[in-house]
């Protein structure tokens, strides 16, 4: 669903992501792991198109999008659930979801996101700025949904948010692989989180991909040495 082949990402003459290869199949969830500044979200804004790449290949489910800019990488099917949320403060939160419509052509917010994000329902007349960090990645993760992606990335979901609320982030994850039949990337440096939504396990350091496994493979207390590092 999606493929990745020798991307490289370059902030002018310095190279920061250094020929990346991955793919992720329909209905897989992959975690990218690494400790702070080791290219993690780059990467992510590369692959959205945000940051332009200086070689390799990005498509989705077979559709080349490595020239194509941000908004029509979504219309072929990615969703970016940015660092830090990025929602619209001002806007209310039904406000907020409706603006990722524009490209699924959605006449009205689907009853499945309210019953994913019941909180979301419940304030949906409430300006997003006055969310909690939570709930402000719960309608963020909305708002990506009502483009109907074949592929969501989500960066650093886990940053800034209480315990309680990573673990319904995580089985609301779980919960839209089976209901959608979606391809989902994140990045992330809660081990715990990883284990619970990853079917896979990438660790990325300083741009380069230097451990992988599946889940029920993976050596936590190793994987743990790479964040600590």
């Amino acid at each position: 669903m999606l493929n990745v082949e020798n991307l490289k990402v370059s902030y002018g003459q310095s190279e920061v992501i250094h020929g990346l290869n991955f793919e992720v199949p329909k209905n897989q969830t992959l975690a990218i792991m690494g400790r702070n500044g080791m290219g993690k979200t780059t990467l992510f804004k590369s692959l959205i198109g945000v940051m332009p790449n200086s070689g390799g290949s990005i498509s989705v489910d077979g559709d080349d999008v490595t020239k194509k800019e941000s908004f029509q990488r979504v219309q072929s099917g990615l969703a970016y659930v940015p660092q830090g949320r990025m929602i619209f403060p001002n806007l209310t939160v039904q406000e907020n979801i409706e603006t990722g419509m524009n490209v699924s052509k959605l006449k009205r917010i689907p009853d499945d996101i309210y019953a994913l994000f019941p909180v979301l329902a419940e304030m949906r007349k409430r300006k997003g700025g006055n969310l909690s960090g939570g709930q402000q990645q719960q309608l963020a993760i909305a708002r990506a949904l009502v483009t109907n992606p074949k592929v969501l990335l989500l960066d650093e979901p886990t940053e800034g948010i209480q315990p309680s609320i990573i673990k319904d982030i995580a089985n609301v994850l779980n919960e839209i692989k089976k209901l959608r039949d979606i391809t989902i990337v994140v990045s992330e440096q809660v081990l715990s989180f990883t284990m619970t939504v990853a079917d896979r396990i990438i660790v990325i350091d300083k741009g380069n991909f230097i451990h992988e496994n599946t889940r029920d493979e993976v050596d936590t207390d190793k994987i743990k040495a790479y964040l600590s590092v």
